[in-house]
């Protein structure tokens, strides 16, 4: 599941991970000496640094991870999970790392995945296959 946000995405704040509890590698990214910013905020002092981390899944703000290192870290706790089912509340960057790494695709592809809030992506396999199925709405 993801966590809400405002509206104003563009808002919300970069962080150093936000914690996932029970699940160390599937908590948020790093943002390193962005944590603390917005997007805004960043982009009006270093546009090129953006523009670049939007494009570049190997870059990584300074003291931050990439996102080919997000990737691998949510693989990683997901290649982990015992047998059965777990749930997790999770930043959107980790629902999009975890889709990436689950259906192999190129990490370029982290940034055209949408990820809708309050919803629940549900990845399911054995083997080392996964499957996905997105967009099913919240229990209440």
């Amino acid at each position: 599941m993801t966590r809400p946000f405002d509206a104003a995405s563009r808002q919300i704040r970069f962080g150093h991970g936000d914690p996932c509890p029970g699940h160390e590698g599937l908590r948020g990214p790093d943002a390193g000496e962005w944590a603390g910013r917005t997007l805004d905020e960043v982009a009006a002092e270093d546009p090129a640094a953006v523009q670049r981390w939007l494009t570049d899944p190997d870059y990584a703000p300074t003291g931050g991870e990439s996102v080919t290192a997000l990737i691998a870290r949510v693989g990683s706790a997901l290649a982990g999970l015992a047998p059965g089912t777990h749930r997790a509340v999770v930043d959107q960057a980790v629902v999009r790392a975890g889709v990436v790494h689950a259906l192999e695709l190129p990490a370029a592809a982290f940034w055209r995945l949408d990820v809708r809030p309050d919803t629940v992506t549900t990845l399911t396999g054995r083997l080392g296959r996964w499957n996905l199925l997105i967009g099913q709405p919240i229990d209440t």
